[in-house]
C-alpha cells in the first residue's frame, strides 16, 4: 500500500495510506484489543462488532475526511476482511456481518479491492516477519487461514467488477505493475 500511495502522489493524484483495524486514534485502540492476546479472547460475534466499531471510527475520522478533500484512500483491509476473517474464518453468519456493513460502511464502499493471493504458509511467514508483537490472528490454526484464503477468493469471484486477485508470490515489481494495471482498467 505504501508503494501504491507513493505512485499516486507522483502522478499528482494525492493519496492517504491507512489500515484496518485502525487508521484513526480510536480505531487504533480497538486494534490493540483485536490483534493482541489469546486467539480465543473474543466470541466471533463480539470480534465482528469490535471490527465494525473500529471501522466506524476510521470512516468518521480518516476515510470520510480524506474522500471529502478529494484524496485517494488506500486502505490495507476493509469490510471484505471482516467477512473473510469472521465470516468464512470463524463462522459468523454472513447476514449479521452484512447488516453491520450496511449500517456502518455502505456509503463508503471501495471502487477497487485488491486481493493479494498467497499460499497460507507463505502468507503466515510474511506476516510474522513484519508484524512483530501483533500475532493473535497469525497464531490461529492453519485451517482457519485456509478458510480465510478461500473466503477472500470467493468474495473476489462474486464481485469481479470491483475485486482483482493478484499473485502475491510474484516479485514486488510485478505485483506493483499488476496493481497499477488494475487501477487503469
Amino acid at each position: 500500500s505504501r508503494l501504491l500511495v507513493e505512485w499516486l502522489r507522483r502522478l499528482g493524484l494525492g493519496g492517504v495510506q491507512t489500515r484496518e483495524p485502525g487508521g484513526s486514534p480510536g480505531a487504533e485502540r480497538i486494534r490493540d484489543l483485536l490483534v493482541n492476546g489469546a486467539t480465543d479472547r473474543w466470541k466471533p460475534e463480539t470480534e465482528t462488532l469490535l471490527h465494525y466499531a473500529a471501522r466506524s471510527e476510521h470512516i468518521a475520522h480518516t476515510i470520510g475526511p480524506a474522500l471529502a478533500a478529494g484524496q485517494w484512500v488506500v486502505c490495507d483491509r476493509f469490510a471484505d476482511s471482516t467477512l473473510a476473517y469472521q465470516g468464512y474464518g470463524q463462522g459468523v453468519a454472513p447476514e449479521f456481518i452484512e447488516s453491520l456493513r450496511r449500517q456502518i460502511a455502505a456509503a463508503t464502499w471501495p471502487d477497487l479491492t485488491i486481493v493479494m493471493d498467497l499460499p497460507v504458509e507463505e502468507g503466515l511467514r510474511r506476516a510474522m516477519a513484519r508484524r512483530g508483537a501483533e500475532t493473535r490472528y497469525e497464531q490461529m490454526a492453519a485451517a482457519f487461514h485456509e478458510r480465510l484464503r478461500q473466503g477472500f477468493l470467493e468474495i473476489a469471484s462474486r464481485d469481479p467488477n470491483r475485486c482483482v486477485v493478484i499473485d502475491g508470490a510474484a516479485a514486488i515489481d510485478d505485483v506493483q505493475a499488476a496493481i497499477r494495471q488494475s487501477m487503469r482498467d
